[in-house]
């Protein structure tokens, strides 16, 4: 009985780490007000912001498959000016299995027009990737689909 009791306690420390390990990067809350942070640095460019929430192999397909955007495309395109009015979402709902959380909801994007004065508005359907990497929550993907 001592030699399995022994052995129960010598594994305990592996199972407690296994479990920590496969826990979110972030309570759901939380990282719904994260992803609230990441539309806005969408909005304004920030870039800072983005560099430290983007996985390294950070990948965003856009509607239909038209664009394919990796980690350094988005950031090299966010480093021109930013043409948007306002980013939100709504409908926001997570998924979570064991450290990756995937978060669906509607994103609504109002963009400035040409003139400066008017702007236009579109909605899309996006599914979004966290990942719990080395303690920390990343994106690591992102799918949207234009809702017409």
């Amino acid at each position: 009985m001592k030699k399995l009791l022994l052995s129960v306690a010598a594994l305990l420390p592996l199972l407690v780490s296994i479990s920590a390990s496969a826990a979110p990067c972030l309570p759901v809350e939380a990282l719904i007000a994260r992803d609230a942070q990441y539309e806005e640095a969408l909005r304004v460019g920030d870039l800072p912001f983005l560099q430290a929430l983007l996985a390294d192999d950070y990948v965003w397909v856009h509607s239909l498959g038209s664009q394919v955007e990796t980690r350094p495309s988005l950031l090299a395109r966010l480093a021109k000016p930013v043409i948007y009015k306002s980013r939100t979402t709504s409908d926001v709902h997570a998924h979570v299995q064991g450290d990756t959380v995937v978060l669906r909801g509607v994103s609504t994007t109002e963009q400035w027009n040409a003139d400066g004065q008017t702007s236009r508005s579109n909605r899309y359907q996006f599914m979004r990737t966290y990942v719990n990497v080395a303690g920390q929550c990343k994106l690591l993907s992102v799918q949207t689909m234009n809702l017409k």
